[in-house]
């Protein structure tokens, strides 16, 4: 595929918005056709690719009026987390290259069908978890790969994000987390921590995970950011939100490795995704950007008084190729990683080949959501998570090749 590609996105909340700002900038991309179920939204989209391209897209409230256009090469889908499983299959149906963002899945049927849905098609589709083409975690992986590391035995990671104010204020901004925060409780968003950590572990090439188990606190956060910010009289000052504050699941994977992922989105805190990666010869922390090699790092004063933050001395040495040379644009949203997530899926579109991240990637990583709102519901119950390949995981090639591939590191 030479020519530009033919986009079609859906889905204009805050999140799509952010996607066009990039997909307008982007030279081999065209914004063709955009849908969403608001006017407003609409008509903001409209005009925001006309004041970056000077054309008009065509414009729809039914997302299927898009699949039906013949000049639409891709779709993304950036709706909400109800909705958008149900667009990804419609769209694999209609023949269209499709990526989707991120959230965790309600049950784990839809995720059998989100899969059975792409075997049927042959279609491959792609999720967008822009934090696997984060700098330090492609650093990491790289490192990985290269052995420095040793055998990798237990990873953690987080959504550690404050969220109150987007929660608390969902019927404003019309936005879905409220009313899921009201009636689930559950590790509601999976993929940032899990994504990066899932490809470090091989997970559905060569590795998979077996259970896990989930507990949560008690949910206070929102009701006191409503109490301060709302007032008393507001209706769901003394709700009694069925979202713990803070929600930890373990998993266990098929070769030993454990991770622990927390969901910390209703308290007061700094944003991190609190990555953690430990093997037998070294570890990583993300929160102080230190990284721990046996051998070089052993001498307790030392590495107690010195040696936190000390990752950027490795940069030179380890930085992912796909990094080396990238400079993102000081306007880019997430520090860059957006822009080469989707160049990551426009590259499979244009090449014609399977995505980075790939359908069995976004089953098994969306359904921790659905099996930990299991578990936490019976106290911590251990829950299975099903091999959504079916055995494949057993002897997978990695994706195919390429400077965006995740499975193995390709050198410029």
């Amino acid at each position: 595929m030479d020519k530009k590609i033919h986009v079609g996105l859906i889905g204009l909340g805050k999140r799509g918005v952010g996607l066009l700002s990039i997909l307008v900038k982007m030279e081999d991309v065209i914004v063709t056709a955009v849908s969403d179920a608001y006017e407003d939204r609409r008509l903001n989209a409209v005009d925001k690719i006309v004041s970056f391209t000077g054309s008009k897209p065509y414009y729809s409230d039914n997302y299927k009026d898009i699949l039906n256009r013949k000049d639409i090469d891709a779709v993304i889908v950036s709706t909400s987390w109800a909705d958008h499983i149900n667009i990804v299959i419609d769209s694999m149906k209609a023949g269209k290259y499709v990526a989707f963002e991120v959230g965790g899945a309600y049950s784990e049927d839809e995720c059998w069908q989100l899969v059975k849905a792409y075997e049927e098609t042959g279609i491959p589709c792609m999720m967008l978890e822009n934090c696997c083409y984060g700098r330090n975690e492609l650093m990491v992986s790289n490192m990985v790969r290269k052995g420095v590391f040793g055998e990798i035995v237990h990873c953690r990671g987080g959504y550690h994000h404050d969220l109150r104010e987007e929660v608390a204020f969902g019927r404003e901004n019309r936005h879905y987390r409220l009313i899921n925060y009201m009636h689930r409780n559950c590790e509601n968003y999976p993929t940032h921590e899990l994504g990066p950590i899932a490809k470090i572990l091989n997970i559905n090439r060569g590795n998979r995970m077996l259970a896990l188990t989930s507990m949560a606190s008690k949910a206070r956060g929102l009701n006191e950011y409503i109490l301060k910010n709302k007032g008393r009289q507001y209706d769901l000052a003394d709700y009694s939100f069925a979202q713990g504050d803070v929600e930890t699941t373990t998993i266990r994977c098929a070769h030993g490795e454990t991770i622990v992922l927390t969901l910390d989105t209703t308290l007061p805190r700094a944003y991190s995704r609190g990555l953690v990666i430990q093997g037998t010869k070294a570890m990583y922390m993300e929160d102080n950007n230190s990284l721990f090699i046996d051998g070089v790092h052993n001498d307790y004063e030392f590495s107690w008084n010195k040696q936190w933050n000390n990752m950027e001395k490795y940069r030179e040495q380890y930085e992912h190729p796909l990094w080396r040379n990238y400079k993102p644009d000081s306007s880019d949203s997430h520090g860059g990683m957006d822009f080469l997530v989707l160049s990551a899926f426009f590259d499979s579109v244009r090449r014609q080949v399977q995505t980075a991240i790939d359908v069995y990637d976004a089953a098994s990583w969306m359904s921790i959501a659905a099996f930990s709102e299991q578990s936490i519901s019976m106290g911590g119950m251990p829950v299975p998570v099903p091999d959504f390949t079916n055995g494949k995981w057993l002897n997978r090639k990695p994706s195919p090749g390429g400077i965006y591939c995740l499975d193995q590191v390709y050198e410029k």
